[in-house]
């Protein structure tokens, strides 16, 4: 069956389930669906109040339920939060690199490694990827109870960079049995997503539960490419080869994990419970690189090596295949309880997480070793590890007001260490044809040189304290504060106030007011990395440096006039919030929140210095292994700083309709960044790269056997960039707009089948002419999916 015919199966099963939903057996309809975004969940996201719901909240926190996650076909988390909550976005990213598995996302317009990620309430750990931030993809998403996004600065509850806000994604820990299978595929024929995943949870007696959840999936590459004009060209001069049509892929790359999770708890006494939880990810994907066309400088001889031309082994040129392995894992164990007739609650914990990436590269080359170089490569290691101890206590005080005052306190210790392993020799060798110009190190992608290896550590201390006091039963406010002290910079001491007022009992007006920071982490303090680009205009390969701030290189650099390259230190915010919530008995909730996050010394690149031939030779001179090649430097540095405004608006309604559930879901972000930097480019890109609105809207009918749900997302328009060797170029997209199906039939009590699409019109976004040369289709900046509709088939059992 092709893709049309599969689309319009779709769209009749889906307009059948709507009818039915008119002529099927009645249902009793008192109690509304549930809630993609749940209004009155007990939260523990923001507060240390062991009662306080969404609209109690002095802060706006999105309740995200298990239902909605599942309802998601990616099984990227990423994905489900970009779906489900508009200041969430996130980018595809194909051919950059590392970051085609490790994509880029920001929460509120702010930088991806701007937004802290907890598991349980617990700090979780970083991507290995320098400056992504935590990897959400390596959390199984059917291990997920709920998710609470707290749209708020929290550094001074939480530590260092939560300044766009915190996520908390709360394991399941109810007894059960349950699995799912899932097949889903692009319309285009590709993309084919393979899902497997089960859960079995167990009570230890009155005591406890034990909860384990593993996941596969199986994932193909897609492909939204044209031919190359250049290989086009090439083709019809050479007749008697075959080339490649397309030569490159642009799509998503081909990708294959196997997850586990694990959440554990068991009262020893009345007072005492201990728990622990962790999650494991090992997985592979492969993406490819761009086309080294057979005539560009790739392809150059030497005399060196008479009897060697790499056209022997690519005579039609070559697409460098360019993966990653993957291994994370997080451990986390601890004691709870409580004393003083429960006023005193306590914990003590330890936790431990590690994300580990190799890379690998085959159909490439090392020209510079001519015959002696392998066309298979390893590249090197990155490694990732944290390891968090915490004492927390809250204490319950009664001084005679509306209710408790709670006084929370605690201290964490925290180690982190950044590891660079060296790749094999072949990747990283500048050969004998270096001389003349061959190109030095594993084409693509450059392999850690041993020079760059090494294990860069840091040590953290924190001390806080965070006081909630009723003033009346309509009034509260909060007050906290948070000390930390650094091995490599120095201290940091943030503060945060929050209020909370009932105008009735339907209506609340909240705000916040905070300081907030994230420190440079061990990897941009001390790291140095290489990677290779192609010129959009010449289709030539460049090669481009980052290096430390302190060292031969930076100081090569710092001798230009205006230059000046400083140690790193954090990055500062002050956030503001303002806020309304409201609820009343028809179930129905909404709230509006206008936000102002204030940066400064945001950690970010120099931009890239292109280097002169003098430059070039005394990289040379002072040792730096590829100097003489390098085109362009670059360095991470405290940039001047940046504003972020906006609003979300989130509103719900859950009712009785035609002898059903209704349930409709809402929500809307305006996000304005401003940028404050001494590069125009550098400006253009904060400001204009994000679209500035975006929303959803879902609608759930849900009616005997049978639910269906709609959804619409709306993206604005927004400015992609592209790097050259001499600078950038820009291109302006419009706004997109994707409509997603679904519908649900429940088998029997313990079995479901759902069939759905997204995208389901198979709309794509304007093409992006700028880099038509590349067999470029769509932008690889988009934030939303761009390989048009995708269709699925899911079926659930739970026991």
């Amino acid at each position: 069956m092709n893709f049309r015919r599969k689309r319009a199966s779709l769209l009749l099963a889906t307009v059948s389930a709507l009818t039915l939903g008119h002529v099927a057996s009645a249902q009793d309809a008192g109690v509304a669906a549930e809630s993609e975004l749940v209004a009155d969940t007990v939260i523990v996201t923001g507060t240390r109040q062991t009662q306080r719901t969404v609209f109690d909240s002095m802060a706006p926190v999105d309740v995200v339920s298990n239902d909605a996650v599942d309802s998601t076909m990616s099984e990227d988390l990423q994905d489900t939060l970009a779906q489900l909550v508009p200041s969430y976005k996130v980018e595809r990213n194909p051919m950059a690199d590392g970051n085609v598995f490790v994509r880029s996302a920001t929460l509120r317009g702010l930088g991806r490694n701007q937004t802290l990620v907890l598991v349980n309430g617990k700090r979780r750990h970083r991507s290995a990827l320098l400056g992504a931030g935590t990897d959400l993809a390596m959390i199984p998403s059917y291990a997920i109870k709920r998710i609470e996004v707290l749209r708020d600065g929290a550094s001074a509850q939480y530590g260092s960079d939560a300044i766009a806000g915190v996520i908390n994604i709360i394991l399941d820990d109810q007894p059960g049995y349950s699995a799912f299978t899932q097949f889903s595929e692009y319309y285009e024929g590709d993309g084919s997503n393979y899902q497997v995943g089960g859960q079995a949870g167990f009570a230890l007696g009155e005591k406890g539960s034990f909860v384990a959840t593993g996941e596969w999936y199986d994932s193909d590459s897609t492909s939204r490419s044209r031919q190359r004009p250049d290989a086009a060209a090439f083709q019809e001069a050479n007749p008697d080869l075959i080339v490649d049509d397309p030569v490159q892929d642009w799509g998503q790359p081909e990708r294959e994990a196997f997850r586990l999770a694990m959440n554990t708890s068991f009262a020893f006494t009345p007072g005492i419970e201990g728990y622990a939880f962790g999650t494991y990810n090992q997985g592979q994907g492969v993406s490819d690189f761009n086309w080294r066309h057979p005539e560009s400088g790739v392809f150059n001889t030497s005399p060196i090596f008479p009897d060697w031309d790499l056209a022997d082994i690519y005579p039609t040129g070559f697409s460098p295949q360019f993966g990653q392995h993957d291994t994370d894992k997080s451990i986390a164990a601890g004691l709870r309880g409580a004393l003083l007739n429960d006023r005193l609650s306590w914990d003590a914990s330890a936790s431990f997480g590690e994300n580990r990436i190799s890379y690998f590269m085959y159909n490439s080359i090392n020209a510079s070793l001519g015959p002696n170089s392998p066309t298979a490569f390893e590249m090197g290691d990155l490694i990732q590890r944290e390891t968090n101890f915490n004492v927390d206590f809250v204490y319950l005080a009664d001084f005679g007001l509306s209710d408790d005052v709670s006084i929370a306190f605690g201290a964490e210790h925290r180690d982190e260490t950044y590891k660079i392993v060296a790749g094999d020799q072949a990747s990283w060798a500048i050969g004998p044809g270096a001389a003349d110009g061959l190109a030095t190190g594993s084409n693509g992608f450059r392999g850690f040189e041993p020079r760059q290896a090494g294990s860069f550590d840091q040590q953290s201390d924190a001390f806080y304290v965070d006081v909630e006091v009723p003033l009346t039963e309509a009034w509260s406010v909060g007050v906290a504060g948070r000390y930390e002290d650094y091995s490599e910079f120095g201290d940091t001491l943030d503060g945060k106030i929050s209020t909370r007022f009932e105008l009735t009992p339907e209506l609340a007006l909240r705000a916040t007011a905070s300081t907030g920071f994230r420190a440079p982490t061990p990897g941009q303090l001390f790291s140095e990395s290489t990677s290779q680009g192609l010129d959009t205009q010449t289709l030539e390969v460049f090669t481009n440096g980052r290096f430390s701030p302190q060292g031969p290189v930076a100081d090569i650099i710092a001798q230009r006039d205006g230059v000046e390259l400083n140690p790193l230190t954090p990055e500062e915010s002050t956030n503001y919030t303002l806020g309304l919530a409201y609820r009343n008995a028809t179930g129905f909730t909404a709230s509006i929140d206008l936000y102002q996050v204030e940066l400064e010394d945001r950690l970010g690149s120099s931009g890239g210095f292109v280097l002169t031939a003098e430059e070039r030779q005394a990289l040379e001179d002072a040792g730096v292994p590829g100097g003489g090649t390098f085109n362009s430097v670059n360095f991470f540095q405290n940039t001047d700083g940046a504003k972020v405004q906006g609003v979300d608006v989130v509103a719900s309604y859950a009712m009785a309709f035609a002898e059903g559930n209704l349930t409709l879901n809402g929500a809307y972000n305006y996000n304005q960044r401003e940028s404050d930097s001494s590069s125009a480019d550098e400006d253009r890109r904060y400001e204009e790269g994000l679209p500035q609105h975006t929303a959803n809207l879902t609608a759930t009918y849900a009616r005997g056997p049978f639910e269906v749900f709609g959804r619409v997302r709306y993206y604005g328009p927004w400015t992609d960039n592209s790097d050259n060797a001499n600078g950038q170029i820009y291109q302006e997209f419009g706004s997109m707009t994707m409509f997603d199906i679904g519908l649900t039939y429940d088998i029997n009590e313990e079995m479901s089948v759902r069939v759905g699409a997204e995208n389901v019109f198979d709309l794509y976004p304007d093409e992006a002419s700028f880099q038509a040369n590349r067999g470029l289709i769509y932008s690889r900046n988009a934030p939303y999916d761009t390989d048009g509709g995708n269709f699925y088939v899911r079926f659930e059992a739970a026991f």
